[in-house]
């Protein structure tokens, strides 16, 4: 876990991060060193010299005078209030840069305790590394920032110290979130996914900071009537669950109440509807929701956040044998919707169906929110990078796309067109699990809308493409598991208060 402090002080870490940004088209630059003075005269010309530019990902490194190194990272077009996205990409691209270094002071332009947060955070997430599987090369591979200081005027106000807590905790699960994603399926199934989830919640103090953990085994899903789940995960030797989470914050009442479901196929073949061998690897993330929902649970708890949450995950590997779901196959899902199976690819849907009519059964839910890695047609309609919202209730989606812009991710309302739900009908079943080819992602919302009560505020989060970046890092992004939705969710809890 990376150690985040504030100073308003000396600086005593040998390295030092400051922000640079391009004041006009003509190339010239200001350097953004936040509340620390520089001498920037002969900084700027060894920079025009180095051909700097100030734009994003850009990352400099100098001899310094007081420091040993002297980072520059880039903001951008020069402002006098930076976004507080482009402070926390910079800072992260800074930190992926030192790897290899024990410590680094961060100064940037920080007005408030809004934009210290985002360096913290952006530092602490682009401070990430997986070498969890590495054998002979593990040594080479160079090991993260143990320490990142954030230079401040503001270091000893209490508001400004608990927002450093804040982003320590967020990177903290974030990196949690990752490592489930990036851990290959030959190690995480159902079952390991269930015991890392529980020994999270054991070492972050379980039951005294609120949280509870169960989990249902193959023969219980199949005794209770949870048809999809058991559908999805019967052809695989590695066996369902339904893992839950639930936290009551400690010594305050909590003023909303929130079901948190995430989608937890531990690896997709596509079942009997099998994908093609080129891109199937990825299919080791298409539990990033799951882990999303779990890893936000325990980081909401941490900083007893005044909200309930129930949180449930079901997880499967769907799998070819001969025991596997055939092509029109019909299951009967918790609830008693029977729904006919006509691509055992959109299995998804079949095991955040069984989950979402459990997940209603607790009582007094201010709202319900499913994050799943869904469907292909997210990445075809949003990219990469920015994920989807749908939703019943639209005063709900735009509250959590407000939350969505402070926090930095980015997430996209796309609707629920009636018309389109008339493609799901089945001549057999109540409906199938797949209709209309054209509008994917959102024929998937309507499935599940079938599974929400009316009246219970709803978002469905389709975060298909960013969940795993299968290109270049950038910012604090890296290459695999992403941690998307993890922010805004404990966000929405953060609002509670």
């Amino acid at each position: 876990m990376t150690t985040i402090r504030l100073s308003d002080g000396i600086v005593k870490d040998d390295v030092l991060v400051v922000g640079l940004a391009s004041k006009s088209s003509k190339g010239t630059l200001q350097i953004e060193s936040g509340d620390l003075a520089l001498d920037t005269k002969s900084l700027l010309q060894t920079l025009s010299d180095l051909g700097a530019t100030g734009k994003a990902d850009e990352v400099i490194k100098i001899p310094g005078s007081s420091t040993r190194l002297l980072v520059f990272t880039g903001l951008g077009k020069s402002s006098t209030k930076y976004e507080n996205e482009a402070l926390r990409r910079a800072s992260g691209a800074a930190a992926r840069a030192l790897a290899g270094n024990s410590s680094a002071t961060f100064s940037l332009p920080a007005k408030d305790k809004h934009s210290i947060r985002a360096i913290a955070e952006g530092a602490a997430l682009g401070n990430y590394a997986f070498s969890a599987f590495k054998g002979s090369t593990k040594s080479d591979q160079k090991t993260p920032l143990k320490a990142i200081t954030i230079h401040t005027a503001l270091a000893s106000i209490a508001e400004v110290k608990q927002e450093a807590k804040s982003a320590e905790v967020i990177a903290q699960y974030t990196g949690l979130v990752r490592d489930l994603i990036n851990t290959p399926p030959s190690h995480l199934t159902p079952e390991s996914f269930c015991s890392a989830i529980s020994e999270a919640v054991k070492k972050a103090g379980g039951a005294s900071i609120g949280l509870k953990v169960s989990v249902m085994n193959e023969s219980q899903l199949k005794s209770k009537g949870f048809g999809g789940i058991t559908a999805v995960g019967q052809g695989s030797v590695n066996p369902p669950r339904l893992l839950n989470i639930s936290y009551t914050p400690k010594g305050a009442k909590a003023a909303k109440k929130y079901a948190f479901v995430g989608k937890g196929i531990t690896f997709d073949t596509g079942g009997l509807a099998l994908k093609p061998a080129l891109g199937m690897e990825a299919m080791k993330s298409d539990m990033s929701g799951a882990a999303a929902v779990c890893a936000a649970t325990i980081a909401i708890a941490l900083l007893n956040l005044p909200v309930e949450i129930d949180t449930w995950a079901p997880l499967a590997e769907n799998m070819v044998s001969d025991t596997a779901t055939r092509p029109s196959d019909v299951i009967t899902m918790y609830g008693g919707k029977t729904v006919e199976v006509l691509n055992p690819d959109a299995e998804g849907r079949l095991v955040l169906g069984d989950a979402l009519v459990k997940a209603q059964e607790e009582k007094g839910l201010t709202g319900i929110i499913d994050v799943a890695t869904l469907t292909g047609a997210q990445v075809v309609a949003l990219g990469t990078r920015t994920s989807a919202v749908m939703t019943n209730n639209e005063k709900f989606s735009a509250q959590f796309l407000k939350l969505a812009e402070h926090t930095g991710e980015a997430f996209w309302p796309m609707p629920l067109p009636i018309e389109l739900r008339a493609s799901l009908d089945s001549p057999i079943a109540d409906m199938a699990n797949i209709g209309e080819r054209m509008g994917g992602m959102l024929v998937a919302g309507l499935f599940l809308k079938e599974f929400i009560a009316e009246d219970l505020p709803w978002l469905h989060l389709d975060i298909a493409g960013p969940a795993y970046n299968e290109g270049q890092p950038h910012g604090y992004t890296p290459v695999g598991g992403t941690g998307i939705a993890l922010r805004t969710l404990v966000a929405l809890a953060e609002l509670s208060e």
